[in-house]
């Protein structure tokens, strides 16, 4: 594993914090630290059988940050990133990291799963409380999807998109590839999770996204590979979730999301829509990062990623929608608007991981200039 030449400071902790706020901080990190440890048990759910105490304390710490986070008024910030980080964990374990194998040992835990479940189900109810669900049923979907796509193709430039290409520093550059690396080094790996079944042109149109994110089999053509040289022109660390302590909830909850549309068969349409969001806005997002580092006169290796992306994800969005979303409703016209749900519902949680992503810079930028 290649060493930082770039410190990165953690911003967990604001200087004006209360005691309170720091205790619980404490029980969360102590919490966080026991469940890493009930991971690696072995045979966890036996031992909990055995000894149910073991997992006593977390799982009063995850009852109390469940309530924080999503059955009260105010906006618990550590108790979400707690959520996050945990159902994260969980999630990862259905991907292969080519890491010690005694790290799958608890995959198929009913254990984990308990946990996973009660996260998500407060979680969920939460997140579906931001959008008018009602509203989206009586859509005719495919216009709203056609219409969705035209806007989210060239959207005007926000504030904190005028700022990313205007006023970002290397060192602001530098901390948005810290925090990207968490998606951007295992890019596309949880569309593969839908891939399976019978054929047809939608799943056909799936693999060859996935195909294309992958290099065609290739390595050196691989999209994270391309991210990888971003990140050692800057001496930075190259291996994924080397920045996992940087990634805000909100950033994590993306994750987190995908996760969930692409392990449970009935939200497909949901996913679909999700993912043609996601690659019909992903050129104005990238061509954001890519005038910064024009602006900023960085090498070619240094901005490649971007160049890559824009090209590629406008053909991805095109096949998307055409190829993906509005085939899939008119299959399914009775469900259909769930495709526009998965789409509203990534650009909700997409925007505000956005704003998040951009706070840190800032912290970063402001963190460098004291040092």
């Amino acid at each position: 594993m290649q060493s930082n030449s770039v410190v990165f400071p953690k911003f967990g902790v604001r200087e004006n914090i209360t005691q309170i706020e720091e205790t619980t901080g404490t029980k969360y990190d102590r919490a966080e630290q026991q469940f890493i440890e009930l991971l690696a048990m072995e045979d966890l759910d036996a031992q909990l059988d055995i000894k149910p105490a073991k997992g006593n304390e977390f799982q009063q710490t995850l009852s109390m940050a469940i309530k924080a986070a999503y059955e009260t008024d105010r906006d618990d910030e550590q108790a979400h990133l707690f959520l996050q980080r945990i159902l994260y964990r969980i999630n990862r374990l259905n991907l292969f990291w080519y890491d010690d194998l005694h790290n799958y040992i608890n995959e198929r835990s009913l254990y984990l799963y308990s946990c996973r479940d009660l996260i998500e189900a407060a979680w969920q109810k939460w997140e579906l409380a931001q959008l008018d669900v009602a509203a989206l049923q009586q859509l005719d979907v495919k216009q709203a999807l056609i219409e969705r796509a035209s806007v989210d193709l060239n959207p005007p430039l926000s504030a904190d998109s005028r700022y990313i290409r205007e006023e970002m520093s290397e060192t602001g550059y530098c901390h948005l590839l810290a925090i990207a690396s968490f998606d951007g080094l295992v890019e596309a790996s949880r569309l593969s999770r839908v891939l399976g079944g019978s054929a047809n042109e939608v799943q056909c149109t799936l693999v060859r996204v996935l195909l294309e994110e992958y290099g065609n089999g290739r390595l050196s053509r691989k999209h994270s590979t391309f991210f990888a040289q971003m990140l050692a022109e800057f001496e930075m660390n190259t291996q994924p979730e080397g920045y996992f302590d940087l990634v805000p909830w909100e950033v994590l909850a993306c994750a987190n999301h995908n996760f969930l549309m692409t392990e449970r068969k009935r939200y497909f349409l949901r996913y679909s829509g999700a993912l043609t969001y996601f690659e019909v806005v992903g050129p104005a997002v990238y061509k954001n990062y890519l005038a910064a580092a024009q602006r900023l006169k960085l090498s070619e290796a240094a901005m490649g990623y971007w160049e890559l992306h824009i090209r590629e994800d406008e053909r991805h969005g095109r096949w998307m929608l055409d190829d993906v979303a509005l085939p899939l409703a008119e299959q399914y016209p009775n469900d259909a608007w769930e495709l526009v749900l998965g789409y509203d519902q990534e650009k909700l949680m997409g925007d505000r991981a956005a704003g998040a992503v951009v706070r840190s810079i800032r912290q970063a930028e402001q963190a460098a200039l004291v040092m």
